[in-house]
């Protein structure tokens, strides 16, 4: 069963991770983990703390010479900005009177108020300080180790801007061919395959920070080359599109996620919206002309790529802040603002990335078992000869 946590907070010392359950022999690519660190913090409309932090992992556990020994792994990502924060955010005790940057004053749309209620504290900053989307670098260095599992087997994942606000990409971009995401420029400014809709998102962000204001937006990932058969239709929380959901909605600031064209589809005949079977006598394989369903039918991938869509909201620290109460004094005040980004959703979709790989190779792992990567490697393969033979 592969299974992840992370530990530590936005002004921390460091993020730490431990990942289990990835099989022993496989080769492990620094260079491609950090890659992905780097891509999470790139993007039209971040903040000065992309500008501090240059994220890269610190293996401490679970390689060796190079490669998975099938026992846990960890790392740290370093906080360089810890320099910053030693008192407000140290372990130990602080001297009284020492300065600790409080928060009384909660955010609408963050996890301020409703975390300092469940947890009964005044400061606010203890319950920020995890919920901080800073806690996405492990994530992403997590989904990277998972993500070259999946490249050992040919699967490949990507990701494409949609929309930022009300800016969209136009039609003729709206369905790419999942190669065609692949493809799409790394040194993007937004992520986004639509270069005349990108300068209308890029002058929207502008105008966004020049208010004092946010903006969310749509992204869409995908993952080419995913073989028939992951997941199950036994039980309800054994659903891969389930588990897609779930993993895609745990994303800073997603609240909605879409499989395939499951909007559009809502309003749409049957005989519209699902895909008509087809049989390739000489490659021996069924397969679809269309791809509506995303790549996942009755919780089971279908060998089609899987296309998953994740809808972001504006995140919530606001130079122009909203009104809030003081949690210790109860009286109207100005929510409070540190540092923050105009739009994040070019790092969403990195983000996306990484929580779809980690799913995946979570369900590949489930279904082809095996201790070590030579194990994994006979089980697959043996199950290749069974879809030919079908």
């Amino acid at each position: 069963m592969l299974r992840f946590v992370t530990a530590g907070e936005s002004h921390g010392k460091c993020l730490t991770a431990v990942l289990e359950g990835l099989p022993s022999g496989l080769l492990i690519d620094t260079a491609f983990i950090d890659l992905q660190l780097h891509r999470r913090q790139l993007g039209y409309g971040r903040g000065d703390r992309m500008q501090i932090e240059k994220d890269r992992t610190e293996i401490t556990a679970g390689i060796r010479h190079g490669r998975t020994l099938g026992s846990p792994i960890s790392f740290i990502i370093w906080n360089r900005d810890w320099e910053h924060w030693q008192i407000p955010m140290s372990p130990e005790p602080v001297p009284e009177g020492a300065n600790i940057r409080p928060i009384t004053r909660p955010r609408p749309g963050h996890v301020d108020l409703a975390g300092a209620l469940k947890h009964q504290t005044h400061d606010i900053r203890d319950v920020l300080e995890r919920a901080s989307a800073r806690e996405t670098a492990a994530r992403v260095a997590v989904g990277a180790f998972c993500r070259l599992l999946l490249r050992h087997f040919g699967i490949s994942i990507g990701s494409q801007v949609l929309a930022i606000g009300s800016e969209r990409v136009e039609p003729r971009f709206e369905h790419l061919s999942s190669e065609e995401i692949l493809a799409v420029d790394p040194e993007s400014p937004l992520r986004c395959a639509d270069p005349e809709a990108e300068k209308r998102m890029m002058a929207s962000i502008d105008l966004a920070k020049k208010a004092g204001d946010t903006l969310g937006g749509v992204v869409e990932v995908v993952a080419v080359s995913v073989p028939p058969g992951l997941g199950s239709h036994t039980q309800w929380d054994r659903k891969l599109d389930g588990q897609i959901a779930q993993a895609l909605m745990s994303i800073p600031a997603a609240k909605a996620v879409e499989i395939g064209e499951g909007i559009a589809g809502a309003q749409r005949v049957g005989s519209i919206v699902h895909d008509e079977i087809y049989y390739d006598a000489e490659k021996r394989r069924f397969y679809r002309k269309t791809n509506r369903a995303g790549g996942l039918e009755a919780g089971i991938t279908n060998a089609a790529d899987v296309r998953v869509r994740v809808y972001m909201k504006p995140i919530p620290t606001l130079k122009k802040p909203l009104l809030s109460a003081d949690v210790h004094t109860k009286q109207p005040f100005d929510a409070a603002f540190e540092r923050s980004d105009t739009c994040v959703v070019p790092a969403a979709a990195v983000i996306a990335e990484a929580m779809l790989g980690i799913v995946l190779a979570r369900a590949f792992i489930e279904k082809f078992g095996g201790d070590s990567l030579v194990e994994m490697e006979a089980n697959y393969a043996s199950y290749q000869r069974l879809l030919d033979a079908y």
